[in-house]
């Protein structure tokens, strides 16, 4: 991609963040969070006031990025940004009030973690009833929202980080490889040595490990279509 096509792309991903701007609202924040499918490790969000001016090549949604330009991007975004922050759900905390709950919870912490007081929202998906601030949710926000791309990208940055710290405190598991997503090598290495307070009781295979049952081999219900 050429220097203009580039330049193009970020201004199209600057378009909702202008309409809020010119509706006259002045602290827009991005939120976004990840984590949703791994079977250990918490639900991170993350919430992003960026400046009117805000411009940085390459900012994308973190999924398309690799994971050296994520930790670059992040701590660009984080040196210009008016605030951001950053909130953490865990097992069993999400175990309790499932994984929906638990995303809705680590976005609004982090939203009211914020200095200023944002005026208007720009969320990817989710909306947040119990939020009294105006906001719009985006499908697929990370990719088409400056904003919640800077936030997708914070908080995965963020969330790799716990889970790499979390390798030593509890090692084995190879959380430092696969982010306590449900790798082969991670489902036997809870096969072998049974799981760490990190895993979600509620999610398979860990249920039926825990349980003693026969494990299900499929993939988490999405409670976000």
């Amino acid at each position: 991609m050429n220097s203009f096509d580039e330049e193009k792309r970020i201004l199209d991903m600057k378009a909702f963040e202008t309409e809020a701007y010119n509706l006259g609202y002045k602290h827009i924040a991005g939120v976004d969070e990840v984590g949703r499918g791994p079977i250990a490790g918490p639900v991170v969000a993350a919430a992003v006031i960026l400046p009117p001016d805000f411009f940085l090549p390459g900012i994308n949604d973190s999924k398309k990025l690799t994971a050296k330009k994520r930790v670059e991007l992040s701590n660009l975004i984080k040196k210009e940004a008016v605030d951001w922050a950053v909130s953490y759900v865990f097992p069993p905390l999400l175990d309790e009030i499932n994984i929906y709950g638990a995303t809705i919870k680590a976005m609004e912490t982090a939203i009211l973690s914020l200095k200023p007081k944002p005026d208007f929202l720009l969320i990817d998906a989710v909306k947040l009833p119990d939020i009294d601030i105006k906001q719009r949710n985006i499908i697929k926000g990370d990719s088409l929202s400056i904003s919640i791309a800077a936030a997708s990208i914070i908080a995965k940055v963020e969330r790799d980080m716990s889970m790499e710290y979390f390798d030593s405190l509890y090692p084995g598991y190879g959380f430092i490889n696969h982010k306590g997503y449900a790798t082969k090598q991670h489902i036997e290495a809870v096969l072998a040595k049974g799981p760490c307070i990190l895993h979600r009781s509620s999610f398979e295979p860990v249920k039926s490990i825990l349980n003693g049952g026969e494990l299900v081999d499929k993939q988490q219900p999405s409670l976000f279509k």
